[in-house]
């Protein structure tokens, strides 16, 4: 910002010091400046009620999913909305986790976040995962495995890589069609393994780069009348195409976990469908967010508890299949137990991201662990110049 009220061009007013930008600074008025010698008291962010409701439909669409699973082999229906659903829905979650990882780098309490937020709830949950399969798949032999994450822990590794990796993507010139580029060889590349889950941290990897590479106007280009209006048809689309499609596809292509050999596609269908996938669920994701409210509505504060109800009710959908709840009752396959299904995934998963859950779970999920790292000395040095100018 230039000084407009400078005298004929002369004495120009000197440039004030460079900072960093938080990823919702864009979101707060400009404040006046403080007045000399005068110490300004730190106010806490605010959140922005179209991100946390974003999180939270995402995440009511992920447990949906997971509930419509296992009535695809006998309703066309709800193996449409399976694969219109998992088109977009974790695309959409990792596009809103790579804008907020834009301001990301090695600075030390950011990698402690890193690791206290992501890698230590990765290892716990990859754990109890582990003795739950044991004890409610009755399989005793069940290894534990940091190296080959187990259900729904493949996000957290891939969070991690993905975060890690992201000074990178800040540098280079073209992030989007490089990582575009990454994803496909992926996609053709059987050799990658089980290890850390690659294949999805590669074939996932262009959505956080989308994100990473987005400004807060292009949220706004979403949320414009003609692309709400427009968002409406391109559902219909979807739907009737995924109809169509549902007998004759595999719905594995949306888990992005395998090669296109594993799938026992032609080599030459790897790279078509990545980048067709691709372009599908970058306009799905698009109709999705033109949709999202952006003013604070009742579910706004379980966007923030989205990671905890992601990971609890994993619990729940895998033991609905070791336990036989959808073989036992067959009323769930007919089109009003389909619905009944539908409403109580919402409702337990919104359940396990409301305040109280995030409370009782919070030692798992955002352990503070002051034991385990070094006092940062910039941090001590910020810390004492705040005591010695409040004197």
């Amino acid at each position: 910002m230039t000084n407009t009220l400078r005298p004929h061009g002369y004495q120009r007013a000197p440039l004030p010091p460079a900072r960093d930008a938080a990823p919702t600074d864009h979101h707060r008025p400009l404040a006046p400046a403080p007045a000399p010698g005068r110490t300004v008291e730190s106010k806490p962010k605010q959140r922005d009620a179209f991100f946390d409701n974003a999180k939270y439909l995402a995440i009511v669409l992920v447990a949906c999913g997971h509930a419509w699973e296992p009535l695809t082999n006998t309703s066309r229906t709800a193996e449409a909305l399976y694969m219109t659903v998992y088109t977009f829905h974790m695309p959409a979650f990792i596009l809103i986790s790579g804008y907020f990882s834009r301001s990301f780098d090695m600075r030390p309490d950011r990698l402690r976040r890193l690791v206290t937020g992501i890698a230590v709830p990765y290892v716990l949950f990859e754990v109890a995962y582990t003795f739950f399969k044991r004890w409610a798949d009755d399989d005793p032999g069940h290894p534990i495995s940091l190296l080959d994450p187990w259900y729904l822990t493949w996000f957290l590794v891939a969070l991690f890589i993905w975060r890690l990796t992201t000074p990178l993507w800040k540098m280079v010139r073209w992030p989007i069609p490089l990582s575009l580029a990454v994803a496909t060889l992926a996609s053709v590349s059987p050799d990658i393994g089980d290890d850390l889950d690659l294949q999805r941290v590669l074939q996932f990897l262009p959505f956080f780069v989308v994100g990473l590479c987005m400004k807060p106007e292009h949220f706004q280009l979403m949320r414009r009348r003609e692309v709400k209006i427009l968002a409406v048809p391109a559902f219909a689309i979807a739907l009737l195409v995924a109809y169509w499609a549902g007998p004759r596809m595999s719905s594995a292509w949306f888990y992005h976990r395998d090669s296109v050999q594993e799938l026992t596609g032609p080599i030459w269908s790897g790279p078509i469908m990545t980048l067709a996938l691709f372009g599908c669920s970058m306009v799905l994701t698009a109709c999705f967010f033109a949709w999202v409210p952006k003013r604070k509505m009742w579910f706004t504060v379980l966007g923030a508890g989205t990671l905890y109800g992601y990971l609890l009710h994993g619990f729940i959908a895998k033991g609905s299949r070791f336990w036989g709840w959808f073989d036992d009752y067959a009323w769930l396959h007919r089109p009003t137990g389909e619905i009944a299904a539908t409403l109580i995934a919402a409702g337990v998963i919104s359940l396990l991201c409301t305040p109280p859950v995030q409370r009782m779970f919070r030692f798992a999920m955002e352990p503070k662990m002051t034991w385990a790292f070094k006092k940062d000395a910039a941090e001590l040095a910020r810390g004492r110049a705040k005591a010695d100018s409040s004197r």
